[in-house]
């Protein structure tokens, strides 16, 4: 099979920005041009492009075998590769606008371990043959060789309404980088205004109210960008798998294989914290949230409550109820801010010895007085739990993140101790999985506890991931055998159909 023809034309217009770049080149290089020859050379452009992009799409083939998903590509050069299903953890359907129009789709093969880059993908067909090799891939997937009807109705699991979305464009800005950059315009503005015509400080000297209003553009743009990427976004369960559609401008279809889940983690940045919302995302192996743009959250925004139900129909976690760290964990974040506002408060002072240009830089160690709420609230949104099934861990001021990891998808186990953490005799336990992290992690981390506390933890991990694997083992042999004894029974008692030699 190959892509679709009417690819041809959007092929082109993605390279148009290329061909216009070259011919300005040419324009300033070559001397002067007039418009005929410029756009002579423009026509001429297009049509090699068109030349070779139809080339491309029909020497672009991919094949469905049992086990494997084929594809042979190259005009020049050939390329083939062999894809196993087994190693396919989610395929993904994009369209923008313009793909829209022409009625086709691109179909992203994303693999284990594949780093963030999908293994494959399938710039384009049309939108009813990319459904179709999502619904055929994930049967192959699963053992099953027929083809559902992509129509089938669904388990819808969550719709965002207006509302929820409205709430996720207002919660949606990072309000660490927001504070800090505000932070920066305040404290450089003078500095800035000194150096530069006195023309010119008084504008600069209005350093806070730019610094409002950058941050009020840049939490709208963050806003505006949430809304159109998770507008219309719903979830619903589809035989073995999760899947999201979702977006504006540009659309999303994406799939979430229930036995590749590695890790859950509920997120809720302060803003949404304040109003009771947050989001939950799902780590796949070698696939993790905010690592690309294909990575999705499993809701984007929701109730706590509804959210913590949702993480419920996927694992079954129960309620959760966090054990603290030590308060004398609380004492050293009291000591680490310290030092930072003492290195804030040096650096003023260099400032104003070298250009004069901080006069009150003394006030900066008044930082101080927000070190002990500082400490605490830190300390307060730090935790861990572990039953017999799971452990969770919980961390995070500015975005709070819960992390639930089941013991039969744990990779390694360990403790560390930092040279401040001996001296007060704590540790952190760090729980790894197959997810590829990202600038999220996918590691659940129990900060600050007890070391005592945090080893025995360790060989309590161990020992629960080694006994929940073999339990997984049995439970999935035991499944098989539901499966194939059915099948046995029926071939057993059907009629011997062969013709006799009489007939």
């Amino acid at each position: 099979m190959n892509l679709d023809y009417r690819s041809v034309p959007y092929r082109i217009l993605e390279n148009a920005t290329r061909i216009v770049g070259f011919l300005i080149i040419g324009a300033f290089s070559g001397g002067s041009r007039s418009v005929t020859s410029l756009a002579g050379l423009l026509l001429v452009g297009m049509v090699l492009v068109g030349i070779w992009e139809a080339a491309e799409v029909q020497a672009y083939e991919y094949r469905i075998d049992a086990d494997t998903f084929d594809i042979y590509s190259g005009v020049v050069s050939r390329r083939e590769r062999e894809i196993p299903f087994d190693r396919i953890q989610n395929v993904d359907i994009a369209q923008n606008v313009v793909q829209r129009a022409l009625g086709i789709a691109e179909v992203r093969l994303e693999t284990a371990g594949g780093g963030g880059d999908s293994e494959a993908r399938l710039q384009y067909v049309s939108r009813q043959e990319a459904n179709r090799l999502q619904e055929l891939i994930s049967k192959r997937k699963q053992g099953d060789v027929s083809e559902r009807d992509p129509g089938a109705r669904n388990d819808i699991l969550f719709e965002l309404d207006r509302r929820e979305l409205g709430i996720l464009g207002v919660t949606s800005a990072n309000v660490r980088l927001l504070g800090l950059l505000g932070g920066l315009f305040v404290i450089a503005s003078p500095v800035a205004a000194d150096q530069i015509s006195p023309r010119l400080s008084i504008l600069l000297l209005l350093g806070p109210a730019f610094a409002v209003a950058g941050l009020i553009l840049l939490w709208i743009a963050s806003g505006v960008q949430a809304v159109l990427r998770y507008y219309g976004f719903r979830l619903y369960r589809h035989d073995e798998e999760l899947r999201y559609k979702r977006g504006l401008l540009q659309q999303y279809d994406g799939t979430i294989p229930l036995s590749k889940i590695q890790t859950l983690m509920i997120r809720e940045n302060l803003l949404a914290r304040s109003v009771g919302y947050g989001s939950l995302a799902i780590e796949t192996a070698g696939y993790a949230p905010g690592q690309s743009d294909s990575v999705e959250s499993a809701v984007p925004i929701a109730k706590r409550e509804r959210v913590l139900e949702l993480a419920r129909t996927i694992e079954d976690i129960g309620d959760p109820e966090f054990e603290r760290a030590p308060k004398r964990a609380r004492t050293r974040y009291v000591a680490r801010y310290t030092i930072i506002v003492g290195l804030l408060t040096a650096i003023a002072g260099g400032v104003h010895l070298f250009t004069d240009a901080v006069p009150l830089w003394f006030l900066t160690a008044g930082l101080w007085i927000l070190v002990p709420p500082a400490a605490h609230l830190k300390w307060k949104n730090i935790g861990y739990t572990a039953d017999e099934n799971y452990i969770i861990t919980q961390s995070g001021f500015w975005t709070r993140r819960t992390t639930i990891v089941p013991y039969y998808r744990v990779q390694t186990v360990s403790t560390a101790q930092s040279v401040f953490q001996r001296r007060r005799d704590l540790g952190t336990l760090v729980v790894d999985t197959a997810t590829s992290g990202g600038f999220w992690g996918g590691d659940a981390v129990a900060l600050d506890i007890d070391i005592e506390e945090a080893e025995e933890l360790r060989e309590q991990t161990h020992d629960r991931f080694q006994r929940s694997l073999e339990q997984r083992r049995l439970r999935l042999l035991r499944g098989e055998r539901e499966r194939v004894e059915p099948r046995r029974a029926t071939s057993e008692t059907e009629p011997d159909r062969r013709a006799s030699p009489a007939e």
